[in-house]
């Protein structure tokens, strides 16, 4: 039997003509809350609106609610004048920008200081049922090489002021100024695993569990493992790819060898946020850099068994086929920028929830 899994997505909304973050969410939120199936709530800044879906068995029911939810928000920001933008990063922030409402956010606000105003970043996380804190552990320490293919895939935050920042990924730059960060620790079992949340408590900006941001952790509050290596994809089959790819691996506990003993996996993230899938990766079962094509193919052929079903192989299949022909979001974002902010505004239009 599969596992269960759920999606949160968090989006941007931005000035049509300058493509500037504004602080419209709180009354996106109020308008949407108790049409969709999920959760929809505020996020870090007042401009962001996250999505938190319900507990999904199949693909098809993530596709119907991540494209509900994803048209509704659309179609609010065009009422409103605006852009709803899923996107990792936005286009342009504004220089002081100030924090939702929220003791907590207020608390972390100070415990990360000057890295408060690049925090702007929007993230896609899947939660992945699993029966037990070990199976966490064993899936966690399986997806650790896995982890940058995935952040190439979902690469999608090329801008940040109005410039190419040259990274596929920006916003995972961004992440890797937070106290924890990236590849998860290889844990022995899940008494270490808790062990050492409880260590890092109180280090750095590590105020509450929801604080560790390794790119896979085990849930605080549900039975789940929570992978958060992704940014937020322009489109929703990319997403609901994107998750089903992981639940595959979480799933089969499928681990790449990276070369062995040599653990190179951090620094593949970097290399993966710099050039997402246009260039070289580092293949899982070998630690070794080789065309981005041929690491995307052993990724799918790894989790081609634990598909369920048509859908969901039609799905990855459609992203493959889609980052051969285009490129990742990232690029898509790049080229049309190359017909100005107009063109990269209308992008976000049709790519939010297209159909």
């Amino acid at each position: 039997m599969q596992p269960t899994f759920g999606i949160e997505e968090e989006f941007v909304l931005l000035d049509p003509r300058s493509l500037t973050a504004v602080d419209r969410a709180p009354a996106a939120i109020a308008a949407l809350r108790g049409e969709v199936t999920g959760v929809v709530g505020k996020e870090f800044f007042p401009s962001q609106v996250e999505y938190a879906s319900p507990v999904f068995t199949t693909a098809a029911e993530a596709l119907e609610a991540l494209i509900g939810f994803r048209r509704r928000l659309a179609r609010w920001a065009d009422d409103a004048g605006l852009i709803a933008a899923a996107t990792g990063t936005p286009f342009r922030t504004r220089a002081h920008a100030d924090i939702s409402p929220d003791d907590r956010y207020a608390h972390i606000a100070g415990d990360i200081a000057g890295v408060l105003p690049d925090h702007q970043i929007n993230g896609m996380h899947v939660h992945v049922g699993i029966p037990d804190r070990e199976s966490g552990v064993r899936a966690s320490n399986a997806l650790r090489v896995w982890l940058p293919l995935l952040l190439a895939l979902s690469s999608n935050s090329p801008f940040w002021h109005g410039v190419d920042t040259g990274f596929d990924s920006w916003r995972a730059i961004h992440s890797r100024r937070w106290t924890t960060y990236g590849v998860p620790p290889v844990f022995a079992d899940a008494a270490e695993h808790d062990a050492t949340l409880r260590a890092l408590r109180g280090i750095g900006a590590t105020s509450d569990p929801g604080t560790i941001n390794w790119n896979a952790r085990l849930s605080a509050h549900y039975p789940t493992i929570e992978v958060r290596i992704f940014d937020t994809p322009l489109d929703p089959r990319t997403s609901v790819a994107l998750a089903v790819i992981t639940r595959a691996l979480v799933a089969s506990e499928t681990p790449g060898s990276a070369g062995g003993a040599i653990d190179v996996t951090d620094a593949a993230l970097w290399h993966a946020a710099r050039y997402g899938v246009g260039e070289t990766l580092v293949d899982p079962s070998t630690g070794e850099l080789v065309p981005a094509g041929h690491a995307v193919g052993v990724l799918v052929e790894a989790v081609r068994p634990r598909l369920a079903d048509a859908l969901e192989r039609e799905l990855v299949d459609e992203l493959r086929e889609r980052i051969t022909r285009e490129g990742s979001g990232a690029r898509r974002q790049r080229s049309a920028f190359g017909a100005g902010r107009r063109a990269l505004g209308e992008l976000y239009r049709r790519e939010i929830a297209p159909g």
